[in-house]
């Protein structure tokens, strides 16, 4: 789902709010198919920005309003030098500075709006979000070259959540619910989901859980794409990033490749999923899925799209039916871990201590 131009969701702020936000971070903004030759308009940690790729190809992120009236620059229309604003025609260009205004020859230093780092790489944008005004990133963008893999074929998408982002990483870093929530694709009997064994690591600011799960029934989504007899052999890796999540499942066929080998061969879908907050209690949802493709069923990758698709659909109705509930509840809504919340309670201690550093 994309945000509507020219009508603001939520009223941002001037900065990102480092109180609930990890800062010096890049996140993502889209996909590089996202930006044609519209003004697209998203929030980001609080902050409303326009992107828009320009007639010499550049990818840009400004505020979203113009610096003469405010109107926001989203509703406007892009052109070879930059975004044009939509009210009296004053043109920006991607550093933010307005280099033409009609009718007027002097063009006043002060006619310029904030400007973001923004870089696309693997077909993924990234915008760098500081935690000083204007500070230009310390790192690269990450990494995720199977966009770009001759071996996968991908699709994409993306969610607007009514809910906060640390529930979508819950979700993604606990795959026990497939054997509930996801019958009709990627599930499969409950009980073995509930008791795979499980690996949970941390390393810095990333956490990786990985699932393994022998013996296990082809759910309706393998079987899709893949040969499968009446067994196969799961595996689920699943690594954290503050600013996004990489998920590598897959199964193989018994009896042919060891499961934890990291050549190994069979089905492999490679899941890509940028969980951007837009407020405090909304985010944005970017996610791809690239696919290995079997020489009988060269076309799998249509079913697993939409399958894929089908899947995030279950799983925005149940977060944010439980952070409807939650907000319901109020301070009653507390928590009991068991034991497929490892993944995720580490996440939120990397978040919490990211957070703590920025106060400090």
């Amino acid at each position: 789902m994309t945000a509507t131009a020219c009508i603001p969701i939520q009223a941002a702020s001037s900065a990102p709010d480092a109180r609930r936000f990890p800062l010096d971070q890049w996140y993502v903004a889209g996909f590089s198919s996202e930006l044609t030759d519209k003004p697209l308009a998203r929030t980001f940690l609080g902050q409303k920005v326009v992107l828009f790729r320009t007639g010499e190809g550049e990818v840009a992120a400004l505020e979203d309003r113009c610096c003469h009236r405010s109107l926001p620059l989203s509703c406007g229309t892009v052109e070879g030098a930059g975004v044009r604003c939509g009210y009296h025609g004053m043109l920006y260009a991607p550093s933010g500075q307005c280099i033409e205004i009609p009718g007027q020859e002097r063009i006043p230093s002060k006619a310029k709006v904030k400007a973001y780092q923004v870089q696309e790489k693997n077909q993924i944008v990234w915008i760098w979000m500081p935690r000083a005004e204007g500070a230009a990133p310390d790192k690269a963008p990450p990494d995720y070259p199977f966009h770009d893999d001759p071996r996968y074929k991908f699709g994409s998408g993306n969610y607007h959540y009514n809910a906060p982002w640390q529930l979508i990483h819950d979700n993604l870093l606990d795959l026990s619910h497939l054997g509930y929530v996801h019958l009709q694709t990627i599930g499969g009997n409950a009980r073995l989901h509930m008791n795979a064994e499980m690996k949970v690591t941390a390393d810095g600011d990333r956490v990786k859980v990985v699932r393994l799960m022998p013996g296990s029934t082809p759910p309706p989504t393998y079987r899709a794409a893949w040969p499968f007899g009446e067994k196969c052999d799961r595996w689920q890796e699943i690594e954290f990033d503050v600013s996004h999540l990489r998920i590598w499942t897959g199964a193989l066929e018994p009896g042919t490749d060891a499961i934890d080998d990291p050549e190994r061969g069979g089905f492999h879908m490679r899941g890509f999923h940028g969980i951007t907050p837009e407020t405090e209690d909304t985010c944005h949802y970017f996610w791809s899925m690239s696919s290995t493709k079997h020489p009988d069923m060269p076309d799998n990758i249509d079913a697993v799209i939409q399958q894929t698709a089908f899947t995030f659909d279950e799983d925005r109705i149940v977060i944010e039916a439980q952070y409807r509930n939650m907000q319901e509840f109020g301070e009653r809504a507390t928590w009991t871990d068991i034991h497929v919340d490892v993944g995720g309670n580490r996440a939120r201690r990397v978040v919490s201590r990211l957070l703590e550093q920025q106060a400090g």
